[in-house]
């Protein structure tokens, strides 16, 4: 534990009710406040912890705000060049098919520079798990216009926002994927409030179910905020994502092996 953390005495009597999964490490994220990676990190440790899981995975992530994840998670972990994750995860699961291995990627690597390879896992139908974060900017790089920015979102290379005659329109990963016969399970979720971070929990777990049952490939995409290239503070971004990101993003299951169409959320 670094020197300069405060550790918190636990009074006489009482017990703590949530404790850190076995699944992170005792560093600090370093995420800029407000950020919701740390959220999504934890669902992901919980479920791992849970279900016993956590020294059979193998966590890959490539070029981005969480480029450091190895240092957060207590498995084994790869970083790999920008937009490669879902190929490095596929050479992984085939030499060890027993176990289970993640991607954990931002709407600028997976939508952007890495779309080829994601789209051809899917379509390949390999057994691995994709964690797809959206926040609509490249956060680590400054905040550039990503993929996913909105028409008319201002980042620092749209300063008059997206102008869809000549930047063309968001991608939406999640019903992109839920076209392609490969893909077992593509469901969005948010991480806004208790409800929606409870939902986006039990969709990191059918994740990880689908494949260890070796039923194909599957996507969680997250809508997540950027406080620190939105220029608003971490309250404001909520409630901007609700508004904005919520009606182009809706929240759903688009494919599964039971309901291979869309289902958005109420």
């Amino acid at each position: 534990m670094p020197e300069n953390l405060t550790q918190i005495e636990i009074p006489e009597g009482m017990e703590p009710v949530a404790t850190r999964p076995d699944a992170l490490t005792d560093l600090p994220f370093t995420y800029c406040p407000g950020c919701t990676h740390g959220t999504i990190h934890r669902l992901i440790a919980e479920v791992l912890s849970e279900t016993g899981a956590a020294d059979r995975t193998v966590a890959v992530a490539p070029v981005g705000c969480a480029v450091w994840i190895y240092e957060f998670y207590a498995l084994d972990s790869i970083q790999v060049p920008h937009g490669r994750a879902p190929a490095v995860a596929t050479g992984i699961k085939r030499a060890r098919p027993d176990g289970l291995v993640f991607t954990y990627q931002g709407d600028g690597d997976l939508a952007g520079i890495g779309i080829a390879e994601v789209i051809h896992a899917a379509a390949r139908g390999e057994s691995i798990s994709c964690f797809f974060i959206n926040n609509a900017v490249y956060g680590m790089t400054q905040g550039q216009m990503a993929p996913t920015t909105l028409p008319g979102q201002k980042t620092t290379t749209s300063p008059r926002g997206r102008d869809i005659a000549t930047d063309g329109h968001p991608i939406r990963i999640c019903e992109l994927l839920s076209t392609l016969d490969g893909a077992t399970y593509v469901e969005r979720v948010a991480v806004t409030d208790p409800a929606a971070i409870r939902q986006a929990k039990r969709a990191i777990r059918t994740s990880f179910e689908v494949q260890a049952e070796g039923r194909g490939f599957s996507l969680v995409e997250f809508l997540s905020i950027c406080p620190t290239w939105w220029g608003k503070k971490p309250a404001d971004s909520v409630e901007w994502l609700r508004e904005n990101m919520l009606p182009q993003y809706p929240p759903g299951v688009y494919r599964s092996a039971e309901r291979p169409g869309k289902e958005a959320a109420a």
